[in-house]
Protein backbone atom coordinates (compact mmCIF):
# COMPACT_ATOMS: atom_id res chain seq x y z
CA UNK A 1 0.00 0.00 0.00
CA UNK A 2 1.51 3.24 -1.12
CA UNK A 3 1.20 6.38 0.81
CA UNK A 4 -0.63 9.14 -0.95
CA UNK A 5 1.08 12.47 -0.89
CA UNK A 6 -1.19 15.46 -0.54
CA UNK A 7 -0.39 17.98 -3.20
CA UNK A 8 -0.91 21.72 -2.72
CA UNK A 9 -3.65 23.17 -4.93
CA UNK A 10 -2.42 25.00 -8.00
CA UNK A 11 -2.59 28.80 -7.71
CA UNK A 12 -5.60 30.39 -9.39
CA UNK A 13 -4.76 32.05 -12.69
CA UNK A 14 -6.20 35.58 -12.80
CA UNK A 15 -8.42 36.28 -15.80
CA UNK A 16 -6.98 38.23 -18.64
CA UNK A 17 -7.50 41.94 -18.34
CA UNK A 18 -9.99 43.42 -20.79
CA UNK A 19 -9.17 46.67 -22.50
CA UNK A 20 -12.15 48.83 -23.36
CA UNK A 21 -11.31 50.56 -26.62
CA UNK A 22 -13.58 53.50 -27.41
CA UNK A 23 -15.26 53.57 -30.79
CA UNK A 24 -13.75 56.09 -33.19
CA UNK A 25 -16.39 58.32 -34.72
CA UNK A 26 -14.57 59.48 -37.81
CA UNK A 27 -17.72 60.99 -39.27
CA UNK A 28 -17.87 63.46 -36.39
CA UNK A 29 -14.33 64.61 -37.06
CA UNK A 30 -15.08 65.07 -40.77
CA UNK A 31 -18.27 66.99 -40.02
CA UNK A 32 -16.44 69.18 -37.52
CA UNK A 33 -13.68 69.92 -40.03
CA UNK A 34 -16.24 70.87 -42.69
CA UNK A 35 -18.06 73.21 -40.29
CA UNK A 36 -14.80 74.86 -39.22
CA UNK A 37 -13.83 75.34 -42.88
CA UNK A 38 -17.16 76.96 -43.70
CA UNK A 39 -16.89 79.26 -40.68
CA UNK A 40 -13.35 80.19 -41.72
CA UNK A 41 -14.53 81.09 -45.23
CA UNK A 42 -17.32 83.25 -43.80
CA UNK A 43 -14.85 84.96 -41.45
CA UNK A 44 -12.43 85.67 -44.30
CA UNK A 45 -15.26 87.07 -46.44
CA UNK A 46 -16.41 89.48 -43.72
CA UNK A 47 -12.83 90.47 -42.86
CA UNK A 48 -12.28 91.55 -46.46
CA UNK A 49 -15.67 93.27 -46.74
CA UNK A 50 -16.08 97.04 -46.92
CA UNK A 51 -17.05 97.39 -43.25
CA UNK A 52 -15.49 99.80 -40.78
CA UNK A 53 -15.30 97.57 -37.73
CA UNK A 54 -13.48 100.23 -35.75
CA UNK A 55 -16.60 102.36 -35.24
CA UNK A 56 -18.70 99.49 -33.83
CA UNK A 57 -17.19 99.54 -30.28
CA UNK A 58 -17.54 103.33 -30.18
CA UNK A 59 -21.27 103.24 -30.97
CA UNK A 60 -22.04 100.36 -28.60
CA UNK A 61 -21.98 102.73 -25.63
CA UNK A 62 -23.27 105.78 -27.46
CA UNK A 63 -25.99 107.65 -25.58
CA UNK A 64 -28.45 107.36 -28.45
CA UNK A 65 -27.95 103.61 -28.73
CA UNK A 66 -28.23 103.14 -24.96
CA UNK A 67 -31.50 105.08 -25.02
CA UNK A 68 -32.79 102.83 -27.82
CA UNK A 69 -31.79 99.70 -25.92
CA UNK A 70 -33.60 100.96 -22.81
CA UNK A 71 -36.75 101.73 -24.84
CA UNK A 72 -36.58 98.26 -26.40
CA UNK A 73 -36.38 96.64 -22.97
CA UNK A 74 -39.08 98.94 -21.59
CA UNK A 75 -41.65 98.34 -24.33
CA UNK A 76 -40.92 94.59 -24.35
CA UNK A 77 -41.57 94.23 -20.61
CA UNK A 78 -44.79 96.27 -20.68
CA UNK A 79 -46.12 94.56 -23.81
CA UNK A 80 -45.35 91.14 -22.32
CA UNK A 81 -47.13 92.02 -19.07
CA UNK A 82 -50.15 93.23 -21.03
CA UNK A 83 -50.14 90.07 -23.12
CA UNK A 84 -49.75 87.83 -20.06
CA UNK A 85 -52.59 89.40 -18.07
CA UNK A 86 -54.93 89.52 -21.03
CA UNK A 87 -53.85 86.02 -22.07
CA UNK A 88 -54.88 84.56 -18.70
CA UNK A 89 -58.27 86.26 -18.99
CA UNK A 90 -58.75 85.00 -22.55
CA UNK A 91 -57.74 81.46 -21.56
CA UNK A 92 -60.33 81.41 -18.79
CA UNK A 93 -62.93 82.83 -21.18
CA UNK A 94 -62.03 80.24 -23.81
CA UNK A 95 -62.57 77.38 -21.33
CA UNK A 96 -65.77 78.85 -19.92
CA UNK A 97 -69.08 77.05 -20.42
CA UNK A 98 -70.60 80.38 -21.41
CA UNK A 99 -70.91 80.26 -25.23
CA UNK A 100 -70.65 84.06 -25.57
CA UNK A 101 -67.38 84.47 -23.68
CA UNK A 102 -65.81 81.37 -25.23
CA UNK A 103 -66.77 82.51 -28.74
CA UNK A 104 -65.41 86.02 -28.17
CA UNK A 105 -62.12 84.59 -26.87
CA UNK A 106 -61.85 82.24 -29.85
CA UNK A 107 -62.51 85.09 -32.29
CA UNK A 108 -59.88 87.25 -30.57
CA UNK A 109 -57.23 84.54 -30.87
CA UNK A 110 -58.22 83.82 -34.48
CA UNK A 111 -57.98 87.48 -35.52
CA UNK A 112 -54.75 88.50 -33.81
CA UNK A 113 -52.89 85.31 -34.70
CA UNK A 114 -54.05 85.55 -38.29
CA UNK A 115 -52.90 89.11 -39.02
CA UNK A 116 -49.26 90.32 -39.09
CA UNK A 117 -47.91 92.33 -36.18
CA UNK A 118 -46.70 95.00 -38.58
CA UNK A 119 -50.23 95.55 -39.89
CA UNK A 120 -51.61 95.78 -36.36
CA UNK A 121 -48.99 98.39 -35.43
CA UNK A 122 -49.83 100.47 -38.49
CA UNK A 123 -53.55 100.28 -37.78
CA UNK A 124 -53.09 101.56 -34.23
CA UNK A 125 -50.73 104.30 -35.38
CA UNK A 126 -53.18 105.52 -38.05
CA UNK A 127 -56.36 105.00 -36.05
CA UNK A 128 -56.91 108.76 -36.07
CA UNK A 129 -57.91 108.45 -39.72
CA UNK A 130 -60.90 106.38 -38.60
CA UNK A 131 -61.65 107.99 -35.23
CA UNK A 132 -60.42 111.60 -35.28
CA UNK A 133 -61.67 112.21 -31.74
CA UNK A 134 -61.58 109.98 -28.68
CA UNK A 135 -64.75 110.49 -26.65
CA UNK A 136 -65.22 108.30 -23.59
CA UNK A 137 -67.81 110.51 -21.96
CA UNK A 138 -65.58 111.48 -19.05
CA UNK A 139 -62.59 112.10 -21.31
CA UNK A 140 -62.40 113.70 -24.75
CA UNK A 141 -59.34 114.55 -26.82
CA UNK A 142 -57.93 114.43 -30.33
CA UNK A 143 -56.86 110.93 -31.29
CA UNK A 144 -53.54 112.23 -32.63
CA UNK A 145 -52.73 113.44 -29.14
CA UNK A 146 -53.79 110.21 -27.48
CA UNK A 147 -52.30 107.64 -29.85
CA UNK A 148 -48.61 108.37 -29.34
CA UNK A 149 -45.91 106.13 -30.86
CA UNK A 150 -45.43 104.53 -27.44
CA UNK A 151 -49.12 103.70 -27.01
CA UNK A 152 -49.38 102.41 -30.58
CA UNK A 153 -46.39 100.13 -30.02
CA UNK A 154 -47.73 98.94 -26.66
CA UNK A 155 -51.17 98.09 -28.01
CA UNK A 156 -49.89 96.54 -31.22
CA UNK A 157 -47.36 94.29 -29.48
CA UNK A 158 -49.31 93.58 -26.28
CA UNK A 159 -52.67 92.70 -27.85
CA UNK A 160 -50.99 90.45 -30.39
CA UNK A 161 -49.00 88.70 -27.67
CA UNK A 162 -52.18 88.10 -25.66
CA UNK A 163 -53.48 85.80 -28.39
CA UNK A 164 -50.44 83.54 -28.11
CA UNK A 165 -50.28 83.70 -24.32
CA UNK A 166 -53.93 82.65 -24.05
CA UNK A 167 -53.17 79.41 -25.87
CA UNK A 168 -50.08 78.81 -23.71
CA UNK A 169 -52.03 79.39 -20.49
CA UNK A 170 -54.92 77.25 -21.72
CA UNK A 171 -52.53 74.38 -22.47
CA UNK A 172 -50.99 74.73 -19.01
CA UNK A 173 -54.37 74.70 -17.28
CA UNK A 174 -55.52 71.66 -19.23
CA UNK A 175 -52.32 69.81 -18.29
CA UNK A 176 -53.46 69.72 -14.63
CA UNK A 177 -55.49 66.63 -13.78
CA UNK A 178 -59.23 67.26 -13.41
CA UNK A 179 -59.15 65.45 -10.07
CA UNK A 180 -57.38 68.49 -8.61
CA UNK A 181 -60.37 70.66 -9.47
CA UNK A 182 -62.86 68.13 -8.14
CA UNK A 183 -60.94 67.79 -4.88
CA UNK A 184 -60.81 71.57 -4.46
CA UNK A 185 -64.53 71.88 -5.02
CA UNK A 186 -65.10 69.07 -2.52
CA UNK A 187 -63.22 71.14 0.05
CA UNK A 188 -65.56 74.07 -0.57
CA UNK A 189 -63.22 76.21 -2.67
CA UNK A 190 -64.76 78.47 -5.29
CA UNK A 191 -63.82 78.27 -8.97
CA UNK A 192 -61.76 81.46 -8.77
CA UNK A 193 -59.90 80.32 -5.65
CA UNK A 194 -59.33 76.88 -7.18
CA UNK A 195 -57.84 78.46 -10.27
CA UNK A 196 -55.64 80.82 -8.25
CA UNK A 197 -54.48 78.50 -5.47
CA UNK A 198 -54.49 75.03 -7.07
CA UNK A 199 -54.57 75.02 -10.88
CA UNK A 200 -52.28 77.88 -11.88
CA UNK A 201 -49.40 76.98 -9.48
CA UNK A 202 -49.30 73.46 -10.96
CA UNK A 203 -49.70 74.74 -14.51
CA UNK A 204 -46.69 77.05 -14.17
CA UNK A 205 -44.31 74.19 -14.97
CA UNK A 206 -45.93 73.98 -18.41
CA UNK A 207 -46.53 77.72 -18.85
CA UNK A 208 -43.08 79.08 -17.94
CA UNK A 209 -40.89 77.59 -20.73
CA UNK A 210 -42.97 78.84 -23.70
CA UNK A 211 -43.57 82.14 -21.90
CA UNK A 212 -39.82 82.66 -21.67
CA UNK A 213 -39.52 81.93 -25.37
CA UNK A 214 -42.33 84.39 -26.08
CA UNK A 215 -40.58 87.14 -24.16
CA UNK A 216 -37.29 86.57 -25.95
CA UNK A 217 -39.23 86.70 -29.21
CA UNK A 218 -40.90 89.91 -27.98
CA UNK A 219 -37.48 91.53 -27.55
CA UNK A 220 -36.83 90.98 -31.25
CA UNK A 221 -40.37 91.67 -32.46
CA UNK A 222 -40.25 95.08 -30.76
CA UNK A 223 -37.94 96.15 -33.58
CA UNK A 224 -41.06 96.47 -35.75
CA UNK A 225 -42.10 99.44 -33.61
CA UNK A 226 -39.77 101.65 -35.62
CA UNK A 227 -42.50 101.91 -38.30
CA UNK A 228 -44.66 103.84 -35.79
CA UNK A 229 -41.73 106.13 -34.96
CA UNK A 230 -41.13 104.64 -31.52
CA UNK A 231 -37.54 105.31 -30.43
CA UNK A 232 -36.41 101.73 -29.92
CA UNK A 233 -33.04 100.24 -30.87
CA UNK A 234 -33.56 99.95 -34.63
CA UNK A 235 -34.99 103.46 -34.86
CA UNK A 236 -32.04 104.92 -32.99
CA UNK A 237 -29.57 102.96 -35.12
CA UNK A 238 -31.26 104.15 -38.31
CA UNK A 239 -31.14 107.75 -37.13
CA UNK A 240 -27.39 107.51 -36.56
CA UNK A 241 -26.73 105.73 -39.86
CA UNK A 242 -28.59 108.43 -41.79
CA UNK A 243 -26.01 111.00 -40.67
CA UNK A 244 -22.86 108.91 -40.30
CA UNK A 245 -23.52 106.72 -43.41
CA UNK A 246 -22.41 103.71 -41.37
CA UNK A 247 -25.48 101.69 -42.28
CA UNK A 248 -24.23 98.14 -41.93
CA UNK A 249 -22.08 99.03 -38.93
CA UNK A 250 -25.12 100.36 -37.06
CA UNK A 251 -27.06 97.19 -37.85
CA UNK A 252 -24.16 95.23 -36.32
CA UNK A 253 -24.36 97.42 -33.22
CA UNK A 254 -28.10 96.75 -32.91
CA UNK A 255 -27.53 93.02 -33.42
CA UNK A 256 -24.93 92.92 -30.64
CA UNK A 257 -27.36 94.60 -28.25
CA UNK A 258 -30.16 92.21 -29.19
CA UNK A 259 -27.84 89.26 -28.64
CA UNK A 260 -26.81 90.62 -25.24
CA UNK A 261 -30.40 91.18 -24.11
CA UNK A 262 -31.67 87.81 -25.31
CA UNK A 263 -28.67 86.02 -23.76
CA UNK A 264 -29.28 87.56 -20.34
CA UNK A 265 -32.95 86.63 -20.36
CA UNK A 266 -32.18 83.15 -21.69
CA UNK A 267 -30.07 82.50 -18.61
CA UNK A 268 -32.86 83.78 -16.39
CA UNK A 269 -35.35 81.59 -18.22
CA UNK A 270 -33.20 78.51 -17.60
CA UNK A 271 -33.08 79.01 -13.82
CA UNK A 272 -36.77 79.91 -13.70
CA UNK A 273 -37.61 76.69 -15.53
CA UNK A 274 -35.41 74.72 -13.13
CA UNK A 275 -37.24 76.23 -10.17
CA UNK A 276 -40.68 75.27 -11.45
CA UNK A 277 -39.45 71.85 -12.60
CA UNK A 278 -38.64 70.77 -9.04
CA UNK A 279 -40.26 67.42 -8.30
CA UNK A 280 -40.44 66.45 -11.95
CA UNK A 281 -38.84 63.22 -13.11
CA UNK A 282 -37.47 64.93 -16.21
CA UNK A 283 -34.37 67.06 -16.04
CA UNK A 284 -33.70 70.15 -18.11
CA UNK A 285 -31.35 69.85 -21.08
CA UNK A 286 -27.79 70.97 -20.31
CA UNK A 287 -26.74 74.51 -21.05
CA UNK A 288 -24.02 75.15 -23.68
CA UNK A 289 -21.49 75.70 -20.86
CA UNK A 290 -22.41 72.41 -19.19
CA UNK A 291 -22.25 70.60 -22.52
CA UNK A 292 -18.82 72.15 -23.21
CA UNK A 293 -17.48 70.97 -19.83
CA UNK A 294 -18.81 67.46 -20.53
CA UNK A 295 -17.16 67.39 -23.96
CA UNK A 296 -13.87 68.57 -22.48
CA UNK A 297 -13.95 65.76 -19.91
CA UNK A 298 -14.65 63.24 -22.67
CA UNK A 299 -11.82 64.70 -24.77
CA UNK A 300 -9.36 64.49 -21.88
CA UNK A 301 -10.25 60.86 -21.25
CA UNK A 302 -10.02 59.92 -24.95
CA UNK A 303 -7.40 57.25 -25.53
CA UNK A 304 -7.25 56.30 -21.85
CA UNK A 305 -9.79 53.48 -21.58
CA UNK A 306 -10.74 52.07 -18.24
CA UNK A 307 -9.35 48.59 -17.36
CA UNK A 308 -11.97 46.28 -15.94
CA UNK A 309 -11.74 42.70 -14.79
Amino acid sequence: MTDTVDKAPAPAVPPEQIKAIPVRHYGRWVAGAVVIAVLALIGIAFSNANINYGVIPDYLTDGTILSGAWHTLYISVLAMLLGLVLGVILAVMRMSSNPVTSTVAWFYVWFFRGTPVLVQLLIWYNIALVFPTLNLGFYKDEMNQVMTPFLAALLGLGLNEAAYMSEIVRAGIQSVDEGQTEASHALGMTRAKTLRRVILPQAMRVIVPPTGNEYINMLKTSSLAYVVQFSELIKRSTDISSTSLAVVEMYFVASIWYLALTSVFSVGQYYLERRYARGSTRSLPPTPLQRLKKNLRMFNSFGRPEVTR
